[in-house]
């Protein structure tokens, strides 16, 4: 009895990767079968092979060279798949060490603000008097020692895995225009002399993406949605002093975006998925010009 109840026990239970023991995955290789993580797949014509597989040759006659391993996004398969996580909250610390060094006269000159005077005879400055840049320096800004180590964490949590998955130009790709979709939503929609820094509307666009991801891999959404609700509930609580314009605008372009990159056809994915981009960038630039000829 207490065999057949071991064998039921292990027949419900989930795989996981034979190459990272620590992950479930419901996901197998088309060729070996044997179970792999996001981090392991590489796309192949029908569903996914792992990376030992494919550096054995395609079973098509081809050299092991003719079929590179690829992510899930069509994206090469690093070494460190991490890298670029590891590097942007590298670049977010130093910044945040210069404002600590510098103060305020360098976060005021780099903050998001629509137009605003600092000082009382101080010039007209912002993103209406066409200190555009803003819109980008902002992203790498925060506002004291839990703002930083919240948004860092989240992004280490969030983004290491979602860079494996789609590869690093992909997951730079992301990033970037999460965040200058949530710096244009709040420039758009928040008081002209409302300042707003940080990296959250990059790293809610990386959210979305994730929830497309996991959703295309049939993955248990509820964790990811707990997380999200728990902390749309903090953005819109009063008294936090949270730009949620930019939470907003970052995660609804992550969700686009991240869409484009995970259920784009193979034979057009490229232009796809940057073409995703394009569409969300022209976006940012008709809400940023919108906003301009407002305030001027």
């Amino acid at each position: 009895m207490e065999e057949a109840a071991a064998a039921a026990q292990d027949a419900h239970r989930v795989p996981v990767c034979y190459r990272h023991p620590d992950r479930e995955t419901g996901v197998r290789c088309t060729r070996c079968e044997r179970p792999i993580c996001p981090e392991c797949m590489v796309s192949a014509s029908v569903g996914f092979q792992c990376p030992e597989c494919v550096r054995g040759g395609s079973g098509t006659g081809h050299a092991p060279t003719a079929s590179q391993p690829r992510t899930l996004a069509g994206g090469t398969v690093m070494a460190d798949p991490r890298l670029l996580t590891k590097v942007l909250i590298g670049i977010n610390l130093a910044v945040f060490l210069v404002q600590l060094s510098v103060g305020d006269s360098f976060t005021n000159h780099f903050e998001l603000i629509g137009r605003a005077q600092y000082s009382l005879f101080g010039p007209v400055e912002g993103i209406a008097e066409g200190q555009y840049y803003r819109l980008l320096t902002a992203m790498f800004l925060h506002g004291g020692y839990t703002h930083i180590l919240f948004n860092m964490l989240s992004l280490w949590w969030i983004g290491g895995p979602l860079e494996a998955a789609l590869g690093r130009a992909r997951y730079l790709a992301l990033y970037f225009v999460s965040g200058l979709a949530g710096s244009a939503l709040t420039y758009l929609l928040a008081e002209p002399n409302m300042p707003s820094l940080g990296a959250s509307g990059a790293i809610f666009g990386l959210f979305g993406a994730t929830g497309v991801l996991m959703r295309r891999l049939n993955y248990d959404l509820r964790p990811l949605v707990a997380l999200l609700a728990i902390n749309l509930i903090i953005t819109f609580t009063p008294g936090f002093n949270i730009a949620w314009q930019a939470h907003i605008g970052g995660l609804v372009a992550g969700v686009a975006v991240g869409y484009a990159m995970v259920h784009a056809p193979r034979e057009r994915r490229t232009l796809v998925q940057y073409g995703a981009c394009a569409v969300v960038l022209a976006v940012v630039v008709v809400l940023t010009l919108v906003r301009t000829a407002q305030l001027t």
